[in-house]
């Protein structure tokens, strides 16, 4: 549903836009009129003046036949402007491109956005599986090995507060006690990285390492992922899977010296 302006420092117009945009951004690639109206709350008639304004400032576009609406092109110099102008895409972008090369396996980095983990870059080696995660996708931080890296800066009571209970449960193997996830950032602070097998999707698994700026606080974290034969903790190759470990931290490090972390 929208988000109704609340003071008089908010602009409900600007609000009803931006929820228009995110209804486009909800998974189906065009939608309705009635479509987005649905998803956004707002009446029928105001949706299609806001898409009428968008379409006009290129934020989206209407399909000439089927006239459903999507996305535009004309969004993309704004987030690519804002992904590039990052610091940690800007320290990690190379560092990544290595990883996925030397490892075979998809290499990603996120930083937590409230409740959630966004990516800001991924590459994909030979080996890992195909991916439709892309820069400003978001995922559970609970779920996996990086969400795990970036709770670790935070107490039981924060991580608590942040998330709510019970934890989603994403598969069968989806940690959703907190005392479970209390334990296993605990494991985390003392290896120095995180590893999360099938939580999210079965048959993947990824292991990551928290990533520190100049003041040593955990602003991001990079994982390696790909099949769970590889990565996960149920691995039949535990020797094959640690030496996946040490490149990821190493990975992570380097990105931290970047940012200016001692």
């Amino acid at each position: 549903m929208v988000t109704r302006a609340t003071d008089a420092g908010t602009n409900q117009s600007v609000e009803r836009a931006v929820s228009v945009l995110r209804a486009l951004d909800s998974g189906r690639p065009e939608l309705r009129v009635s479509d987005v109206a649905e998803l956004t709350g707002l009446g029928s008639s105001t949706t299609s003046r806001l898409l009428s304004t968008l379409e006009r400032l290129d934020m989206v576009e209407r399909d000439p036949v089927s006239n459903l609406y999507r996305l535009s092109l004309g969004l993309l110099p704004l987030a690519a402007t804002a992904t590039n102008r990052h610091p940690v895409h800007r320290a990690a972008r190379t560092v990544l491109q290595g990883l996925a090369t030397r490892t075979g396996l998809g290499a990603n980095v996120a930083v937590r956005r409230g409740g959630e983990l966004m990516f800001l870059c991924n590459f994909e080696g030979t080996r890992a599986p195909k991916s439709y995660t892309q820069a400003g996708h978001t995922a559970p931080l609970h779920a996996t090995s990086i969400g795990k890296c970036l709770l670790t800066g935070l107490t039981p009571k924060e991580r608590r507060k942040l998330l709510g209970d019970p934890l989603d449960a994403h598969t069968e193997y989806t940690t959703t006690s907190h005392d479970l996830l209390d334990a296993e950032i605990d494991t985390v602070r003392r290896i120095g990285y995180a590893v999360e097998a099938e939580e999210r999707a079965l048959g993947r698994a990824s292991l990551a390492a928290p990533v520190r700026d100049a003041s040593g606080e955990i602003v991001a974290a990079i994982s390696l992922w790909g099949p769970t034969s590889l990565l996960g903790d149920r691995s039949d190759t535990e020797g094959q899977r640690l030496a996946l470990a040490r490149e990821v931290i190493e990975a992570a490090d380097a990105t931290s010296q970047a940012l200016g972390a001692l």
